[in-house]
């Protein structure tokens, strides 16, 4: 599972390519372009479409997943195994959202289910709740390659079906994991260092960002923290 670095700030691929030149970039560029535009031809369309659709509206989980389909929207599809939904409890009061499948989720279909998922699942029972009771997912729903951060327009992409998941679902608390999942929600360049601790607000939804629990396994010193921030969520799910 992705984790990424928890004090890079938010990015595409890209600006993090700097070195390579802008004549490599543009190439790279006039690529996709060429690929997004032969599969809109396959799709039919006569013409590159504006800002993404607004989705209909769901009164269910297992409705949007329906509309979701066999998402072929971005260039993902090429590459994934399995679309990662999310799991979890269509009333649940907490929601995780972390950045992107990794290599597990990818080859299993399942949020958080490598060792960093674990670890996941025994914090989220250090707070006496269980996998069942929250719901996991993450800001996109396929694994990029070589599980680099997502781009901007993957992004774009993918977000209208995480807003209509916490729609649905309806959180009083949703906890953003890791630096690209907070930088993503909040809008912010701000560090992961400098968010967690204190709750902020997505749509209307209470937001409190932490650690990935990929970046406590190579940083154990960092799970005091954590817990800190999961006290914090955890009184405010029994108020």
């Amino acid at each position: 599972m992705i984790g990424g670095s928890e004090t890079e700030p938010l990015t595409n691929s890209m600006d993090r390519e700097k070195s390579h030149g802008p004549k490599d970039h543009l190439i790279q560029l006039v690529r996709d372009l060429r690929h997004y535009v032969a599969y809109q031809k396959s799709l039919g369309a006569e013409f590159l479409p504006g800002s993404p659709r607004k989705l209909p509206h769901h009164h269910t989980l297992a409705e949007l997943r329906k509309e979701l389909g066999e998402c072929t929207r971005c260039k993902l599809h090429l590459t994934r195994r399995h679309i990662v939904f999310g799991e979890g409890s269509e009333r649940a009061k907490l929601v995780f959202v972390g950045e992107a499948p990794g290599e597990d989720e990818d080859r299993q279909g399942r949020p958080f289910v490598g060792k960093a998922g674990q670890l996941l699942t025994r914090i989220i029972n250090a707070i006496d709740l269980r996998r069942e009771e929250v719901y996991i997912t993450n800001i996109i729903k396929c694994r990029p390659p070589h599980n680099r951060n997502p781009q901007r327009a993957e992004i774009a992409t993918c977000e209208p079906f995480l807003k209509k998941q916490l729609e649905i679902i309806q959180p009083r608390i949703i906890c953003a994991l890791g630096t690209f999942a907070a930088q993503t929600l909040l809008e912010t360049d701000e560090k992961i260092s400098h968010l967690r601790g204190r709750f902020h607000v997505y749509g209307g939804f209470k937001v409190m960002p932490t650690y990935h629990p990929a970046f406590l396994l190579r940083n154990p010193h960092r799970k005091r923290e954590v817990w800190e921030d999961m006290k914090k969520i955890q009184g405010e799910y029994i108020t």
